[in-house]
């Protein structure tokens, strides 16, 4: 780590290169469901780079320069792989929907400033994944959220016109 090592609410205030047994648990599900058992024929990816050499993010103090990586990221339109290319290492199209999952030793704050500059990016929807409260925060703008936990059959992002079976995630 570098000087990402700042604790901020008792968590790491940047990426947390360990994984746990819930956070992958909830990214395989989501990915799952979104590419399998959504209505809309969608293009997920996990753990993509997405290109932001060309903005200047210093504002949210995400310590980062060349690259965002949200946890599970869709799109409609998905990027394409020029044909002079075998692979992308970082994608500069942005999704069109960007989820974070909060890890054990990971800080909300950090998070927080993350999803909102996924919406200066042009991202259209962040979810905010809690595993430890099955709790999922969907924003359809930077400090616009509604809170889903399992007390709903279902999340619903109005903005992707998704519906989700919460349980599914949390499984």
């Amino acid at each position: 780590m570098s000087n990402i090592d700042v604790f901020e609410n008792n968590g790491i205030d940047g990426e947390d290169e360990m994984g746990s047994l819930n956070h992958s648990t909830v990214q395989s599900n989501l990915a799952g469901w979104l590419k399998f058992k959504c209505d809309k024929k969608l293009a997920v990816m996990t753990e993509l780079s997405l290109d932001i050499s060309q903005y200047d993010l210093s504002e949210y103090r995400l310590d980062v320069k060349d690259e965002l990586k949200p946890d599970v990221c869709a799109y409609i339109n998905p990027p394409k792989i020029p044909a002079t290319e075998d692979d992308l290492l970082r994608v500069s199209q942005m999704p069109d929907l960007a989820i974070e999952i909060l890890s054990p030793r990971q800080a909300i704050s950090y998070l927080i400033r993350k999803v909102k500059a996924y919406f200066e990016l042009g991202v259209k929807s962040c979810w905010l994944v809690v595993p430890s409260m099955s709790a999922i925060n969907i924003y359809s703008q930077p400090n616009q959220h509604k809170t889903f936990g399992l007390s709903e059959t279902y999340l619903i992002d109005q903005v992707m016109d998704i519906q989700l079976p919460i349980q599914d995630v949390f499984s």
